[in-house]
């Protein structure tokens, strides 16, 4: 039987850090980190609009930190919407930010 060369080949996958969503472990902690905080605005897929949010797909990790931690937008930046619902998430810490940034990319 050659189940030991497939086992192998499993195990090395997973310690390599694969995950089943295909995506980097920093980018899989930013999904963990969406599903928990951001669908409730804004829709499961980031590409798409939310029934408060817009669309985060793409957004930069300057807009993510300045809507996230502080409840602002960066100097210069123009909001898709015109709404200011958003508060701060204080469960989520700079690091998260940057988890998220990296999924939303």
């Amino acid at each position: 039987m050659r189940t030991a060369p497939l086992a192998a080949l499993a195990l090395a996958l997973t310690a390599g850090g694969c995950s089943e969503s295909g995506l980097s472990p920093e980018a899989e902690r930013g999904r963990q980190v969406y599903l928990a905080h951001c669908i409730a605005c804004h829709n499961t897929d980031p590409a798409q609009p939310g029934a408060v949010g817009p669309p985060l797909r793409g957004s930069s990790r300057e807009l993510l930190e300045a809507k996230v931690l502080n409840g602002t937008y960066p100097p210069g930046y123009t909001p898709k919407r015109p709404t200011k619902v958003m508060v701060p998430i204080a469960a989520v810490t700079p690091t998260d930010v940057g988890a998220l940034a990296d999924y939303l990319r």
